[in-house]
């Protein structure tokens, strides 16, 4: 009883067969079949091959949320070069809520405005960086993946001209500001605190007419340091031949959150837009000569991480190019020979006709 059982389930299961046999004996090869299933094969190697590649592949995803750190300080590192000796020219921060920093944190070397040939060379390829991330936003995220993964090192080269011309002031330093408005500028005159509040003493300054706030902007970033990531205003330069120029930059400070597998970084990007204008007597165009940065934080923050496509994911979709080529190389085999040989039997039965005709 128990064989007879067994077999009636082994015969129960061989009829639940979804996938029949058929003896070899039945089955006709062609040399025709042979191609379609060369081409099937080499088809599915490459789609496989591609989709590896697309598994080992990163993207960058990009969400919004409320930045809620206020409290915290905002480092700022500044690297500006004025065309202007350091004893004329000034720089602070100034904030909304009236306090006054860097007149000390910051920094002033006498060196001579023309960049040495290095520095002309890294402005160029920098400029050329920017221009290709302008038209092409998808670099970006090739930018935020090399940098996090160390390709990239700090591109900013030190000030090694050698010229014996010191006719200009190096500004740089790093200062810490708060999470406010605030107003940094480079104008005529070193700052002081008075009892009326913050000012620039430029009285012994009477030679106006060597006046010129010409700069270069090496660098200028906020928060923390990346490796290779590419700053808007980074080796901007600024000629102007005009004495009484005010130079303006509005500048809207992003908080971004960059995380991977392996690193997590909290940066700041920045959104800037440029005015610059001749400051004279007449309405409307009052004013101080001079560089202003003002910034400002946005309230929404960046997060951005990177993600890769899981190893289930990879499988179905891999059995979906296997089975897809298989199913449709299969329908169009079977359908290309249905019209061969509808084709063939026509000209059969139209040669065999042409035959039964008997001349007169």
């Amino acid at each position: 009883m128990n064989k007879l059982r067994r077999r009636s389930t082994i015969n129960l299961v061989k009829e639940l067969d979804a996938f029949p046999k058929v003896p070899e004996s039945y089955v006709e090869t062609s040399a025709f079949g042979g191609t379609v299933s060369l081409i099937v094969f080499i088809l599915m190697a490459l789609l496989t091959i591609s989709e590896f590649f697309v598994y080992q592949d990163s993207w960058m995803k990009y969400e919004y949320e409320v930045d809620t750190d206020f409290t915290s300080k905002l480092k700022i590192k500044i690297d500006i070069t004025v065309a202007m000796k350091c004893e004329r020219v000034g720089a602070d921060v100034l904030d909304i809520a009236g306090a006054v920093i860097a007149s000390k944190e910051l920094k002033y070397d006498a060196v001579s405005f023309e960049p040495s040939p290095n520095k002309k060379m890294w402005y160029q390829i920098l400029h050329q960086i920017k221009n290709r991330l302008r038209e092409e936003q998808s670099l970006q995220d090739v930018l935020f993946k090399s940098a996090l993964r160390g390709y990239f090192s700090d591109p900013v080269p030190q000030n090694d001209s050698t010229s014996n011309s010191q006719n200009a002031c190096r500004i740089h330093g790093k200062i810490y500001v708060n999470k406010v408005v605030g107003n940094f500028h480079i104008i005529l005159g070193k700052p002081i605190d008075t009892i009326r509040g913050h000012a620039h003493f430029a009285s012994l300054i009477k030679n106006e007419a060597s006046l010129n706030f010409s700069h270069r902007i090496d660098s200028l970033s906020f928060g923390n340091d990346v490796p290779g990531h590419i700053n808007l205003l980074d080796g901007l330069e600024k000629i102007t031949l005009e004495q009484n120029m005010m130079f303006q930059y509005f500048i809207t400070v992003v908080p971004t959150k960059l995380h991977t597998s392996g690193v997590s970084v909290n940066m700041h990007q920045f959104s800037v837009t440029e005015q610059e204008r001749v400051v004279t007597n007449e309405k409307g165009r009052h004013g101080v000569s001079g560089i202003f940065i003002k910034y400002k934080l946005s309230p929404l923050m960046v997060r951005v991480t990177e993600e890769h496509m899981p190893f289930s994911s990879f499988l179905v979709r891999l059995c979906g190019i296997i089975g897809g080529i298989f199913s449709t190389s299969g329908l169009l085999h079977r359908l290309s020979g249905y019209f061969v040989d509808i084709v063939c039997c026509h000209f059969r039965l139209g040669a065999d006709q042409s035959q039964e005709v008997v001349p007169d």
